[in-house]
């Protein structure tokens, strides 16, 4: 028996890093805009509702902050003190964007409950109505961006960028809502109760980014991705891949870090066995796209290996073959090579 492992991997585009980064600093300078509209909208009107929802953007602007160094450390290449880069900074922005968010929400739901004990006078409606609305459509727009990018590039804090700024947007439909039956009703607990509601969302999105990258951080298994490629190996397998096994995923911001084994047949000389992990890291990246990196750990196969394999070349079989093993989330995760229950030969 022989092994080695070999590093298959095509670097992260620095391309992407570069627009990750561009749409950051926009959605950045737009929040600082649109925090100046909201607080203009506040002014005019005296709304408490407005002024919770501009409070909100200051949360924005400091997570843009954020998220624009995050994404500028995670672009660094890989150094001595980081060989696997520093894709993990994303991981921590995003923890911060989602306590920020999850801040702002326990803030308006404060805000929202004071409107209604002590109601405030509110005039001039209309310009802040149509302020705010402005608000919301620009928010929205590039929280759309932020998470079509994001999920394009594999960039947490993007996504997360983007759900903060959509959650925005949520809210500040709610309070929009609120303002036009006030200005129609005169009902001024409306917009206070409209409020609470749409701050329980926001709650639950800053929930579910925190949960987010704290599975990151403490290197959860994705299984949605796992379930992904599973069936991307099942579809593209040859007939060089006797077994795969003890396989592993790590992400590392946009960079997506692949560990397994691979069984090659024995007889396999260094550059046959090096021309299937090859096409193994090929045929991942096709589908996951050039940020997947592999790390191949390839050993010759076993006497038992002869009732999986079906290679019908092979002059050195031992045993018929009897059936191929179907490659499930469960048994590529194990750290064993596969074999029929029945089989029992061990190794000489």
């Amino acid at each position: 028996m022989y092994f080695w492992t070999m590093r298959t991997a095509l670097p992260a585009p620095k391309a992407t890093a570069q627009q990750n980064l561009r749409i950051q600093q926009t959605v950045t300078v737009v929040g600082v805009v649109l925090l100046v509209i909201k607080w203009i909208a506040w002014w005019l009107t005296g709304s408490v509702a407005i002024l919770t929802d501009a409070m909100e953007s200051i949360v924005n602007v400091v997570a843009g902050f954020i998220g624009m160094y995050s994404l500028y450390i995670s672009a660094k290449p890989r150094d001595k003190e980081h060989p696997y880069g520093h894709g993990k900074a994303e991981f921590l922005s995003a923890a911060i964007e989602g306590l920020l968010i999850s801040v702002a929400g326990v803030v308006i739901c404060y805000e929202a409950i004071q409107n209604l004990i002590e109601p405030q006078p509110i005039g001039k409606l209309d310009y802040g109505i149509v302020l705010v609305a402005i608000t919301a459509v620009v928010n929205y727009a590039m929280g759309a961006v932020c998470i079509r990018t994001g999920s394009q590039n594999k960039s947490l804090a993007l996504v997360a960028s983007g759900k903060h700024l959509q959650s925005d947007t949520y809210s500040t439909a709610g309070i929009i809502i609120g303002l036009i039956l006030l200005f129609a009703l005169g009902y001024a607990w409306i917009d206070a109760v409209v409020a609470l509601i749409f701050a329980g969302l926001i709650l639950y999105t800053g929930f579910k980014i925190i949960r987010s990258s704290v599975a990151g951080i403490m290197d959860e298994a994705d299984m949605a991705l796992l379930n992904q490629l599973v069936k991307t190996l099942n579809e593209r397998r040859q007939d060089g891949w006797i077994d795969l096994h003890n396989v592993r995923i790590i992400k590392y911001g946009s960079t997506l870090h692949m560990d397994c084994h691979l069984t090659v047949p024995w007889f396999f000389n260094v550059h046959q066995a090096h021309d299937e992990m090859e096409r193994l890291g090929n045929e991942v990246r096709e589908t996951f796209g050039d940020a997947f990196e592999l790390f191949v750990h390839a050993d010759g196969c076993l006497p038992f290996s002869c009732k999986i394999c079906p290679r019908q070349d092979c002059s050195e079989r031992k045993f018929p073959f009897e059936q191929r093993v179907e490659w499930t989330l469960e048994n590529l995760v194990d750290n064993s090579k596969h074999q029929l229950k029945e089989a029992s030969v061990e190794a000489p």
